[in-house]
Formats: structure tokens, C-alpha cells, sequence
């Protein structure tokens, strides 16, 4: 299956060129983000400002709260203390043009195309915009040919690339992604990553979790960095990789164990 584009990741229908871009929802800001459950903090007092144009990468040991930030700032579980704010001032994002992908995406009973369908139909297209851009999103994301099989029947790799396939047809300013690559082989990994790269080209904010950290130093323009709920480290990745900071930070790039 091949992982090169043939065009841009952004699927505008004919005619569309010409209209004016929306406003961007970046930067996104927290403001003394937390988030408590059952007298558990799980992550306090985050001050953070993502900026459109970098990739951003957040590290941290298993518990540090990267997957919960993550859901916070998509929306999909409300902060107990503090604020998510898109372009400074709107808490839930203009039109919701953000996408969070899984590590082990859910795939419906359907064909690869009919994923894709479904996801453009819950977005309000009508059934012809929905069935022009699903045709295109697979086959610039190198799956035309599995279009009709099921999707639970594609392999690890081509489900994760058919579910990154399925958000870039949305059209997303912003693309969270919780460890995207972390049950797949070194061939499926690659493709993911470099399908990701192009979608950074075209424009498109990559903010993703990893615990690899070969592929945080090959992939990230900064570095959010996370112990214990807790923001430690926001830099570029450069700098963090190369002279850390805290000592959890660098005791986390030594592949040391904290907790």
C-alpha cells in the first residue's frame, strides 16, 4: 500500500478555492487547566499556548496525564478546574475543526469507504460532497484499493492509516493524536509518520502522545513534557533533547525509570 499523497491533505470541492479561509482556531491556550476524579488530581495547574505551525510532541512517564491533556483539549472530557480556550476566546473551537486519533481506532462493520462516509455525514455533507471527498481522501492516502473491504479486516497499519484518513477528510485545523503508532511494526510506523509529515506541510497542527522517544526526536519542533500531572517542560524539542532542564526531564531522555 503506498503512503504518498498525490495532493494536498485539505479536500475542497470545486469552487470552494475561492472563498476565504476561515479564522484560525489557534493558538489554543490553557489556562490552570486541571483535572480531578474521586479527590484524584490527575493534572493541575497547566499554563500551555500551542501555536499554529509547529508539531508538538508531549512526553512523560505512563501516568503523567499525556493522554488526559490530550482529551481535555479536544473536548471529550471537561476540565474540573481551569480553561480550554481556542483563539483566545472561544471554549469549544470554531465549527470544532479538531480531530483526536486513537491508538486502536474503532472501526464500524463497513467498508473502508463507509468509515470514511459516515464520519463526513456526521459532519452535515451532503451525499454527493460526502461521496467525492471519501473517493478522494483513499486515494491520496494510498487505499483505493481496499476502499470495498471490510474494515475490520485490514491489517493494524491500514486500519490506523485508514482512521488518520477518515479525520484529514473532515479537513481539521488541529490533529491530536494519543500514540498513533505504538502496535504497529517498523514499516507500518514509517508510513503513519510520513503520512503525518505531509499533513504538517499542508498545514494541518500535529499535537501528539508518544512514549518512543526515537520518534519524538525525529517528529517534534517542541516538546511538552508532563510528571505527575504536571507541565515541567514546554520547549523546542532541540533544546529539550539536548540540555533538559528538570531533573525528571532529564532523567526521562536518559531512559531512566520515574514515576
Amino acid at each position: 500500500m503506498s503512503a504518498v499523497l498525490t495532493g494536498p491533505v485539505q479536500l475542497r470541492r470545486a469552487g470552494e478555492a475561492s472563498r476565504p479561509a476561515p479564522a484560525s482556531i489557534l493558538p489554543l491556550r490553557l489556562q490552570g487547566l486541571g483535572f480531578a476524579i474521586a479527590g484524584k488530581q490527575l493534572l493541575d495547574d497547566v499554563d500551555l499556548v500551542l501555536e499554529a505551525g509547529r508539531r508538538t510532541v508531549v512526553l512523560g512517564p505512563n501516568g503523567a496525564g499525556k493522554s488526559l491533556l490530550l482529551r481535555l483539549c479536544h473536548g471529550l472530557l471537561r476540565p474540573t478546574q481551569g480553561r480550554v480556550l481556542w483563539s483566545d476566546n472561544d471554549a469549544d473551537g470554531p465549527a470544532r475543526r479538531h480531530s483526536l486519533l486513537f491508538q486502536r481506532p474503532v472501526m464500524l462493520r463497513r467498508s473502508a469507504r463507509a468509515n470514511v462516509l459516515h464520519g463526513l455525514a456526521l459532519a452535515g455533507l451532503g451525499w454527493h460532497d460526502r461521496r467525492e471527498r471519501a473517493l478522494a481522501v483513499l486515494a491520496r492516502f494510498g487505499l483505493a484499493d481496499l476502499a470495498e473491504r471490510p474494515a475490520r479486516n485490514l491489517s493494524g497499519g491500514e486500519q490506523q492509516v485508514l482512521a488518520l484518513a477518515r479525520a484529514a477528510a473532515l479537513e481539521p485545523e488541529v490533529l491530536f493524536l494519543d500514540e498513533p503508532t505504538a502496535a504497529l511494526d517498523p514499516a507500518a510506523t514509517a508510513r503513519i509518520e510520513l503520512l503525518l509529515q505531509l499533513m504538517a506541510r499542508d498545514g494541518v497542527k500535529l499535537v501528539m502522545v508518544t512514549h518512543d522517544l526515537g520518534q519524538a526526536r525525529r517528529f517534534a519542533d517542541e516538546v511538552v513534557f508532563l510528571h505527575r500531572g504536571r507541565l515541567i517542560e514546554h520547549r523546542p524539542a532541540g533544546a529539550f533533547f539536548s540540555a533538559p532542564r528538570s531533573p525528571e526531564a532529564r532523567a526521562f531522555v536518559a531512559g531512566e525509570l520515574i514515576w
